[in-house]
């Protein structure tokens, strides 16, 4: 049965970590989800580079922080936030590509 990401979180979220970085959070509602999603290593470096278009050393980091039962990744922004033609100052509008992740648990 396919699970959507969206049916067990409750914050997904992307943000500026910095004017060169792109933070993506993930947050499920409940420890049993986290736990699968994790378990099964659903949010991954193929995963991010193939949403967002980038290569494999563009990632900074993925880490799974169980006290919040949230992922965050952290990428490089392709363009600077604020430099010209970027289109997204704050961020705040790059996790869409995370909101349509289904898969089987």
């Amino acid at each position: 049965m396919k699970t959507s990401l969206l049916e067990i979180t409750d914050v997904i979220r992307s943000k500026n970590s910095g004017p060169y970085e792109l933070t993506f959070d993930i947050m499920f509602k409940d420890g049993e989800s986290f736990e699968k999603v994790c378990r099964a290593k659903i949010i991954n470096e193929d995963l991010i580079c193939r949403l967002y278009r980038i290569e494999a050393s563009d990632i900074i980091n993925i880490v799974e922080f169980k006290p919040a039962k949230a992922i965050k990744v952290t990428i490089k922004r392709p363009i600077c936030s604020g430099d010209l033609g970027e289109t997204d100052v704050y961020g705040a509008q790059q996790h869409a590509p995370l909101l349509g992740i289904t898969f089987e648990l």
